[in-house]
């Protein structure tokens, strides 16, 4: 009873209340041995993938003595980066050989999984967004086409959640660009007298599909445009068809429409309006090429009047309404001011 009494006092607690043995003395039968822990943690641990010092336990022992030895996988899975970890000395042989075999088990699927997905991404993904887009480009303001948004959208979902954000603005660029550079040649092939109508279609026809494009590539745009890029994908594609389109012709368009301007009615008002506003939207410096043109559209773009310009203005004026009394718009009845009033 005295000799048990004096192996329970020899039993060290530290802060933790964690029991350790001391060298060559015998635990009272009360304590089990999974309460113990690793006394080995306070001194240095070996270099992983050395042979561990001392005795080898048996395999069987190690096992009963060791419950965490049989699952060293998954030790290895939050341990094996961790210089604390609390794997015992006979164990670091074994879990070593199976970390090495785990993490090039992980690099391999890793790996495999990528070039599934980046293969999934050219076979599926890009071709049936490819198609949506093709189609998209073409429609005419007035054409309605039966595309699924949201379809459209789950595939630009899934693309970047797969990493494929990089890839796809790539192939989204690409395509686009290719397209700007077919509009911009079948301009260079256009009559002078239908240069402004067909600019115009092209424009219009660019813009509305953008209100479809931008919307359905949302996800990408916000996840990798403005938070990598610091841009904005709306921008983006508008800048590109200034680059690719607008700035090649604008030599050429802009004579032609100060010529229409100049003749009312030569061009429908509604084509030279959206041109000349689509024209400044894309580049406002574009105005000062032709002030007076872009002046009757836009705003402020001569500098405030003065009082020795109003005759000028009054003659102006005056010309203005002599050339549509000219063209069919009578200026009626100038005898009473309100013919509907009574005298």
């Amino acid at each position: 009873m005295e000799s048990m009494e004096e192996d329970r006092f020899e039993v060290s607690d530290d802060h933790n209340h964690n029991y350790c043995a001391p060298a060559g003395g015998d635990v009272h039968t009360d304590i089990r041995k999974s309460q113990l822990t690793d006394v080995t943690s306070s001194f240095p641990q070996p270099l992983p993938y050395l042979p561990a010092r001392g005795v080898r336990e048996r395999p069987e022992n190690r096992e009963k003595n060791h419950p965490k030895a049989t699952n060293n996988s998954q030790l290895m899975d939050s341990d094996s980066s961790s210089e604390g970890s609390e794997v015992c000395e006979s164990d670091i042989p074994a879990s070593a050989a199976s970390g090495a075999d785990k993490m090039s088990t992980n690099s391999t699927s890793k790996f495999l999984l990528n070039a599934m997905a980046v293969d999934d991404y050219r076979k599926n993904h890009w071709p049936n967004l490819e198609k949506a887009i093709d189609l998209l480009l073409i429609q005419k303001p007035t054409d309605h086409i039966s595309i699924s948004y949201a379809q459209i959208y789950s595939y630009v979902y899934k693309c970047v959640c797969q990493q494929h954000s990089e890839l796809l603005y790539k192939d989204l660029t690409q395509k686009i660009i290719s397209h700007l550079n077919q509009v911009s040649s079948r301009l260079e092939v256009s009559r002078p007298e239908d240069f402004i109508e067909n600019f115009n279609l092209a424009l219009s026809q660019y813009t509305a599909s953008l209100q479809c494009i931008v919307p359905v590539f949302m996800y990408m745009n916000k996840f990798y445009i403005e938070a990598k890029l610091n841009r904005d994908l709306g921008e983006e594609l508008m800048k590109w068809f200034a680059d690719y389109v607008a700035e090649k012709h604008v030599k050429t368009l802009m004579p032609l429409l100060t010529r229409a301007h100049s003749m009312p009615f030569q061009v429908q008002p509604s084509t030279m309006a959206n041109v000349v506003k689509g024209l400044y939207s894309l580049r406002p410096e574009w105005a000062q090429l032709a002030p007076a043109l872009f002046s009757g559209f836009i705003p402020q773009i001569h500098p405030p009047a003065t009082v020795s310009q109003l005759p000028h203005y009054a003659a102006h004026d005056q010309k203005l309404q002599l050339e549509l009394s000219m063209n069919g718009f009578p200026r009626g009845d100038q005898s009473r001011k309100r013919s509907s009033e009574d005298s």
